[in-house]
């Protein structure tokens, strides 16, 4: 959706700010961290190995980053940060201490700030979860991704499924009472009595949140590329893939875990808010290395070159702080059908769907004024329903959601 007329008239706004029932503004941090001790065989993420000379260099580049960031004025609130990758937890304490002080120095953390890392279950060590959570990190999303040494020793992952159920306890026994664990199912040579092990033995750990991912293979990946030649073991076929899928959601509910997005189950209370932002049009400003952000209406993301992103951040301008020159790419100012657009295939992404309330207050226009014939066409098709105040998927248009939210593109 970029448009290059508008490129050059991208000018930040004073203020990142979304209303809530109290008027506190407030944006979501998305820091990327690029790098893993080996690349799994799966993945198209901006990541891979580095030395730890590079890692710092990178760390110094990012804590200027956020000094220099003119999206939001110093002071902004900030409601959730999420540290992604590659493996944020290959950083060391101090590393990670400095991004956190940067960002609390030039934002005003709210008290109840969700802040969450993402951990590979081989990157644990108890000291170093110990002080990831006195650093104030109350979050953590470990990469369990499979309960069978086989299978992750298919993805490529640098973990087994015991070292796995030793991370989960460690975090655990640092302090951390709101943790998630990564599941994938339709891996290749994957069962469905195999999945269904891993979901049970995942439920017996009493994680919070549960993320349940079905395997995409993605071009430019040494699973891409196994396909291609027919080396891949065997997918599981649409059908138990669709199996499983249902299988999920509901042995999950039966354990206490609510799905409230397509590929996410939470215990009462701990749905991750960074990621429902995502979903509900909240602002977020992406930091490091290919981080998008969406603020003020706008779209954009940072150069995703790892050497030009470090020299172009070691420039500084007249005033003494990094210029920032060259570091965005890809900015798109939205207009108003675009954010009507995302606003219905993000929000019916949940299991709640979209409010008809929330519609008409951001866009002066009903829902049926905007999407009247679609909407109809839908509920005559089985594949969304009216809830107490909106629309949302039924389990039918969960299976078709592709097809149905491509209805939303005008």
């Amino acid at each position: 959706m970029t448009d290059s007329k508008k490129t050059e008239k991208y000018v930040p706004e004073k203020e990142c700010r979304r209303d809530f029932p109290s008027g506190i503004g407030a944006v979501s941090l998305y820091i990327h961290i690029p790098f893993c001790l080996k690349k799994c065989r799966y993945c198209d993420f901006l990541s891979g190995p580095q030395t730890q000379q590079q890692r710092e260099r990178y760390v110094q580049a990012l804590v200027r980053e956020i000094r220099g960031q003119k999206d939001c004025p110093p002071g902004t609130p900030v409601d959730t940060v999420f540290f992604g990758g590659g493996t944020p937890s290959v950083l060391t304490m101090d590393q990670i201490g400095r991004i956190l002080d940067a960002a609390r120095e030039n934002f005003s953390f709210l008290p109840d700030a969700e802040i969450s890392l993402e951990m590979n279950p081989g990157t644990a060590d108890p000291g170093k979860l110990l002080a990831f959570r006195q650093a104030g990190i109350n979050r953590l999303s470990i990469g369990v991704q499979s309960m069978h040494d086989e299978e992750l020793r298919l993805l490529g992952r640098i973990h087994s499924a015991e070292q796995a159920r030793e991370a989960f306890v460690m975090a655990r026994d640092a302090g951390f009472d709101n943790i998630s664990i990564d599941l994938m199912s339709a891996l290749p040579g994957q069962t469905f009595d195999s999945w269904a092990d891993s979901l049970r033995q995942a439920v017996e750990w009493k994680p919070e949140h549960i993320s349940a991912y079905s395997l995409i293979i993605e071009p430019g990946t040494p699973f891409f590329d196994l396909f291609e030649k027919g080396k891949l073991p065997a997918l599981p076929d649409e059908e138990t893939d669709r199996e499983m899928y249902h299988y999920t959601r509901r042995f999950l509910a039966q354990h206490g875990y609510a799905r409230y997005e397509i590929s996410n189950y939470a215990l009462p209370g701990r749905a991750c808010r960074h990621n429902c932002g995502y979903w509900t049009g909240h602002p977020y400003l992406g930091l490091g290395i290919g981080a998008a952000s969406y603020v003020n209406g706008t779209r954009f993301s940072n150069t995703a070159d790892l050497e030009d992103y470090i020299q172009k951040m070691a420039v500084y301008g007249p005033a003494g702080q990094p210029s920032m020159e060259g570091i965005r790419r890809e900015i798109h100012v939205l207009t108003r059908q675009e954010k009507m657009e995302e606003f219905m295939f993000l929000g019916l992404r949940m299991t709640e769907g979209v409010s008809v309330a929330d519609f008409t207050a951001r866009f002066k226009k009903t829902l049926d004024e905007v999407y009247g014939d679609v909407i109809r066409g839908h509920i005559a098709k089985g594949l969304i329903e009216r809830s107490e105040d909106g629309l949302r998927l039924t389990e039918r248009g969960t299976d078709l959601s592709n097809y149905v939210m491509s209805d939303y593109l005008m």
